[in-house]
């Protein structure tokens, strides 16, 4: 019998891709929209077929997610509220941390009640960090961050606060339902769709002219195909039961994007600037961009993460940086987003 998995956020960036690799495998696949008027644009993304369906749900609230996961195997819970990693501000915290850390629990009470095998998931690589990016070394899993430092972006602790949540229900559960965490670093990659381009949005701004240089920031890039793939990986792996899994990909820093994309791209490449942006140039342009503002934490980054669990345990192989940046650059402008 074919075997039936539920992926929340179907309009997603990451989402879509694991409805695809899910199609793709065999799987009988639902997914979750907020509104029923977006399941055309899904199907357009991830090509016809009559394994993939919809549900109405929405993260802020209980309607439809018993429904979602009845009859399910499996969960893959990757919707997350999205939102520049803007401020610290009160408002903005409540905005994000509200819907991800509820909504979550709302995933996991529908699945265990369902008896779903395995809940996978999606948190993110800065809720396994330092506080400050400049530390020296190397981390893993066992790292938590801190969600009471008040230095962290929203968006950070938004994430941070919904696993912990999530690790929490689940000690309190005894049925057959296990949980698994999979913490992405940057996710790029080829689009599927122009409306939907996700995290890519900055590779666009690069090819584009946009950016006048890159700032002293590195990057853990991890292919969105890859980060599919690991999901699918820790959905089906028993000994991937109560872990979790860093999928932060290889470290780059946004220099060497650039290069990559003007020596990689010809013509299409030639607005890009190769040009390292100061550190204090960064830091007084910040002050009059709230988006910029938020990852000046992160200038001359020297932590950085191991993914040696998820190959070791999984068998994961992401590709190389240049490769994925690269794709993505092609399916950008191949989609008319640049």
């Amino acid at each position: 019998m074919t075997e039936t998995v539920l992926v929340t956020g179907g309009t997603g960036y990451v989402a879509g891709w694991c409805v695809l690799e899910l199609l793709q495998r065999g799987y009988q696949v639902r997914t979750t929209v907020r509104d029923a008027s977006k399941e055309a644009a899904v199907r357009a993304a991830v090509g016809p077929g009559d394994r993939l369906s919809f549900v109405v749900a929405d993260l802020t609230g209980d309607d439809g997610w018993d429904a979602a996961v009845a009859g399910c195997d499996y969960v893959l819970h990757v919707a997350s509220p999205l939102g520049a990693d803007t401020a610290t501000d009160t408002a903005t915290d409540t905005a994000l941390t509200a819907p991800a850390r509820d909504g979550t629990l709302r995933v996991l009470r529908a699945a265990t009640k369902a008896g779903v095998r395995r809940v996978v998931m999606t948190s993110a690589a800065n809720a396994a960090s330092p506080s400050s990016y400049a530390e020296e070394g190397i981390t893993d899993e066992t790292l938590w961050t801190d969600p009471a430092d008040p230095t962290l972006s929203p968006y950070r602790r938004s994430k941070t606060l919904a696993e912990k949540a999530a690790w929490d229900f689940m000690a309190g559960h005894h049925g057959p339902t296990t949980l698994t965490t999979i913490l992405p670093g940057a996710v790029f990659g080829p689009i599927l769709t122009a409306a939907n381009a996700g995290s890519t949005r900055i590779v666009a701004r690069m090819i584009g002219g946009r950016l006048p240089g890159s700032p002293r920031i590195g990057l853990e890039i991890v292919d969105v195909r890859d980060l599919a793939d690991l999901h699918i990986r820790a959905m089906t792996a028993p000994e991937a039961a109560g872990q979790r899994f860093l999928a932060t990909g290889e470290f780059t820093w946004m220099r060497q994007m650039a290069l990559t994309l003007r020596e990689g791209l010809g013509e299409a490449g030639s607005k890009v600037s190769t040009r390292q942006l100061p550190d204090l140039l960064v830091r007084l342009i910040s002050i009059f961009d709230r988006p910029l503002r938020s990852i000046t934490v992160s200038l001359g980054r020297r932590n950085r993460h191991s993914t040696g669990k998820a190959e070791r345990v999984l068998g994961w192989r992401p590709r190389p940086a240049s490769q994925t940046v690269l794709d993505c650059a092609h399916s950008l402008i191949a989609h008319g987003v640049i």
